[in-house]
């Protein structure tokens, strides 16, 4: 057989990839090895979720994981730093108590929301009452003069503590449609209620300017024993979110005339302005070491858990990458940044304040490989809108292990995001920034911005994957001869507008915000 129909034989039989399967690498290998044998994720992730907990913007916590993290880069030979970009309102979680002590007594399961205000010391015990069903606003009106001294539930309550799965697992057909139909017809009338109280995003306020002592919420995530939680509105009394169980007993209570009575303690302090950081750290190249390759998470998280999965996990990912990288590939082509970013959960503060105050870094960009959404194996990839992603993610992506590219998802050219994570604050200013974007592992129901994003919720096999995955394509963009160009496809038309989607702007970051 002559060597060209050989060669189409193979073509036929055998997989692309297979044919043109590249000689094993060293660096690879050795990648793999250091990731497997040595990993220290299990450590990172402890340290960052167990011992230092939650990084909500603006707290004494946020500011540790920084410094820590400073701390162990260098331990690793890695230069870094925590770099200023702005201010916020600082604060610090205290205790939160709450009790019900009439008509029986029990300790409830709750926490304060962010930035929430303190009770006085010792508390306040308080009888509650809930949003009335009125007429008009001037019927609310009327009721408001009545509640000064009260604890007031401003949430619906749950028809049901029964996620939509377990409904289905185990009703009836016509069990679970009836159901569906009257929670359909609770949550219509609820909104009708709150339209004709009329405050809207003011009421919080109203309430506490009628004398309300506190308020309670309870925003369900539609699993067993998961609530939301992010940041209060009042000025000076607390808001406390309730569990749905708790919440549901409460409101029934009042309902049916039960008179309940509660006590809540719940401490934190407030700071005054306090300043804002990214922590960025650095591998300097050497051939080209004006061209950069950005290893990129967001640092900071809500603090209902303690923000293992948003974003612990894609964090300690791209400290194990650099961490692996320094051993086995010190001295890159390209300049390798870490960076770990304040203030995404306020609207991607850190990366876009970062993005305009080093137009040379961003101009110069060979790749930044941003990870987010959960603790799952990497399932998504797209080129974000650059006409030849293809071309270069798909060979960088040739020396990635099969057992890990095989659960991968590509799409290219792709459309570029606006907004979601911190790759976006890049791809904006037209630099090659791309998502490694995660299996779900139930991420939106039970960790995303919830009270259970827990160490425990993290799927280390899958992070291990993660943090190969990152080491490689890095490694491999480093050596790319090319630069990536910046070339963009021709965006497709939006469905819902009918227009041809446009690139998105840059954000301004908010570096003074509260």
């Amino acid at each position: 057989m002559n060597r060209l129909l050989k060669f189409l034989f193979l073509l036929l039989v055998v997989p692309v990839g297979s044919v043109f399967a590249q000689e094993s690498d060293p660096t690879v290998e050795a990648i793999i090895k250091e990731a497997t044998e040595n990993s220290q994720l299990e450590w990172l992730a402890h340290q960052l979720t167990d011992v230092i907990g939650p990084r909500l913007v603006g707290t004494p916590q946020m500011q540790h994981a920084h410094d820590w993290a400073v701390s162990q880069f260098e331990e690793w030979g890695i230069s870094a730093e925590n770099q200023e970009y702005g201010e916020w309102d600082g604060w610090e979680r205290g205790i939160t108590h709450i009790d019900l002590i009439s008509p029986r007594v029990v300790s409830l399961e709750g926490q304060q929301l962010a930035w929430s205000p303190a009770t006085p010391e010792g508390g306040v015990t308080a009888s509650v009452d809930i949003l009335p069903t009125v007429e008009n606003q001037e019927e609310f009106n009327a009721w408001l003069k009545t509640i000064e001294g009260k604890v007031i539930m401003i949430s619906r309550p749950q028809l049901t503590g029964r996620p939509d799965y377990n409904w289905e697992e185990f009703a009836t057909e016509e069990s679970f449609a009836k159901m569906r139909e009257d929670r359909s017809a609770q949550s219509q009338a609820w909104r009708e209620n709150l339209q004709r109280i009329g405050y809207g995003r003011d009421l919080n306020n109203k309430l506490e300017e009628a004398g309300a002592v506190g308020l309670f919420q309870s925003r369900w995530s539609n699993g067993f024993g998961v609530n939301k939680i992010f940041s209060a509105n009042t000025e000076n009394i607390p808001v406390i979110d309730l569990s749905l169980e708790d919440y549901g007993m409460l409101h029934r209570m009042v309902e049916y005339g039960s008179e309940p009575e509660v006590k809540i303690n719940a401490q934190s302090k407030r700071l005054g302005k306090v300043p804002t950081f990214n922590t960025i750290a650095t591998i300097p190249g050497n051939e080209k070491a004006d061209e950069y390759i950005i290893l990129s998470a967001h640092y900071d998280s809500w603090d209902g858990g303690t923000g293992a999965t948003d974003n612990a996990t894609g964090s300690v990912t791209m400290m194990e990458a650099a961490r692996i990288l320094k051993e086995v590939y010190p001295n890159p082509k390209r300049t390798i940044i870490i960076g770990l970013w304040g203030g995404e959960e306020q609207g991607l503060n850190g990366s876009s304040a970062y993005v305009e105050d080093n137009p040379e870094i961003v101009n110069n960009m060979q790749a930044l490989f941003n990870q987010d959404n959960g603790t799952g194996r990497v399932v998504r990839i797209s080129g974000q809108g650059f006409l030849h992603a293809y071309e270069f993610l798909g060979r960088w992506l040739e020396a990635v292990p099969r057992d890990i590219t095989q659960h991968i998802e590509t799409t290219f050219p792709g459309t570029p995001g606006g907004g979601g994570s911190d790759y976006a604050s890049f791809v904006s200013a037209e630099a090659p920034g791309f998502s490694l974007s995660s299996l779900s592992w139930s991420y939106w129901n039970y960790t995303w911005h919830t009270n259970r994003d827990t160490y425990d919720k993290i799927v280390f096999d899958d992070v291990r994957n993660n943090a190969i995955l990152t080491a490689i394509l890095t490694y491999m963009a480093s050596e790319d001869p090319e630069t990536f160009p910046r070339d963009k496809a021709v965006l497709p038309i939006n469905p819902s507008t009918g227009e041809r989607m446009e690139w998105p702007t840059p954000r301004t970051p908010n570096r003074t915000g509260n």
